[in-house]
């Protein structure tokens, strides 16, 4: 079935700053008004039938799973074209979710830590290829040759050769990171160093380490001063104090949707699981990420962070819904999935009963961010969902665009009129 994307009015857009929520009757108003300030890829019909689709399943999709709330961002090119809360910030109640309701984002934080360590790279605090012993001399693993030549890049891949998850009970448990750091050479190794990806929060945390002694700055005001002040996260923060104290939150809510606690749990490893963020801070992350913030990141540096290291293709539970990946592989904190001639950036994060996803394409410089705050499957379909809908559209869009280039002298009264159909 074609979508014929002739609902215009019906679309819920945010635009430009400042980021606040817009009910369908406001913007409707705002597109009658001020279709000149929208950006230029908003003015594209197929543009708009393109997020309308994505939007009406996304709804449907939450309804039927009976997720609590969920908060969505779509940036394409430069600009932001899509932004809104779904639902409440926790359940049997009528506290909508906004562009400002901050959520724990779980391992998407290990995307914060990627970016950063590539910038002090950039900044000569250190090499991925950096033996980690150099930087903590404490560290120990089970063999004279892990304990000796375990780099950094080999933190950031989870590449150590650990097994699995290796003390993630102990971080639910509360234990410092130091202390966890401290067991580490009881674990018999399950691969040799760089051959196999186990997935891990304890042995990538130890980046915050390395990067306090070579910066002499803790991790938390690293990640502050260069990257959320910047792009203007003003509502991103690293602590359970922070994210308790904000009266604009999201509670977390278990798999049959009733309401949880927030918990301390893996704020003692920040750099794995420790980030708290809003919508509109992810617009801001996603700007970047797709190379539109170079006086705060340079591409080059975003190309080595990006860089695929090791093959996780094995992984199904991941990967099960990308109907289009051919492979699949682990960066620098970072997911690559193979969708030839596409490579799709991707992470997902589960922590505390929220959900989140992120993904971009930097060829197409189209990217997304999920937040819910509830185990939902519809994460698991979401991003995958979400390029299928822009690949039925891509050829339209792009025809437009082309077309498209003469058209200044028309009106915005004529355009308007042509978008919605109405006389």
């Amino acid at each position: 079935m074609r979508f014929n994307g002739k609902s215009l009015f019906a679309l819920v857009l945010v635009v430009a700053l400042p980021y606040t929520y817009c009910s369908r009757e406001k913007t409707s108003a705002a597109l009658q008004t001020d279709l000149k300030y929208l950006p230029s890829n908003l003015q594209n019909p197929h543009t708009r039938s393109f997020v309308e689709a994505y939007e009406d399943y996304f709804r449907d999709a939450m309804k039927q799973s009976r997720t609590p709330g969920a908060a969505v961002v779509i940036v394409k090119d430069t600009s932001i074209i899509y932004m809104r809360g779904f639902g409440v910030k926790k359940s049997r109640t009528r506290d909508s979710i906004d562009a400002n309701t901050v959520f724990r984002i779980g391992s998407l934080s290990k995307g914060f830590c990627g970016v950063l360590s590539g910038m002090l790279v950039a900044e000569g605090k250190f090499s991925y290829q950096d033996k980690v012993k150099g930087h903590l001399p404490n560290f120990q693993l089970w063999t004279k040759d892990h304990t000796e030549n375990a780099t950094l890049e080999h933190l950031l891949s989870h590449t150590t050769g650990l097994p699995y998850h290796t003390y993630s009970n102990l971080i639910e448990d509360g234990w410092q990171l130091k202390n966890m750091a401290a067991q580490l050479r009881r674990v018999r190794p399950a691969a040799p160093l760089g051959k196999m990806y186990n997935y891990q929060n304890v042995v990538f945390s130890l980046m915050e380490e390395v990067m306090r002694n070579t910066t002499s700055e803790s991790y938390q005001t690293l990640l502050r001063e260069k990257i959320f002040r910047p792009l203007g996260m003003k509502n991103a923060s690293l602590t359970y104090s922070e994210i308790t104290s904000n009266k604009n939150k999201s509670y977390p809510h278990d798999n049959l949707g009733g309401k949880m606690m927030i918990t301390p749990r893996y704020y003692n490893t920040a750099a794995a699981g420790g980030v708290n963020a809003s919508i509109a801070d992810m617009a801001q992350w996603l700007q970047l990420l797709l190379g539109n913030r170079p006086q705060i990141v340079a591409d080059t540096t975003l190309d080595e962070v990006f860089r695929p290291i090791v093959s996780t293709s094995n992984e199904r539970r991941v990967f099960g819904a990308w109907n289009a990946a051919q492979g699949a592989y682990y960066a620098k904190g970072w997911r690559v999935v193979d969708c030839n001639p596409d490579m799709i950036i991707y992470h997902g994060g589960y922590v505390n009963g929220f959900r989140s996803e992120i993904a971009f394409n930097r060829k197409e410089k189209l990217g997304i961010c999920v937040l819910f705050n509830a185990p939902t499957p519809v994460a698991n379909s979401c991003v995958p969902k979400f390029f299928d809908f822009y690949k039925y559209f891509e050829p339209d869009i792009e025809h437009w665009d082309k077309k498209g280039k003469y058209r200044e002298a028309i009106s915005l009264k004529e355009e308007v009129s042509s978008f919605s159909g109405r006389p």
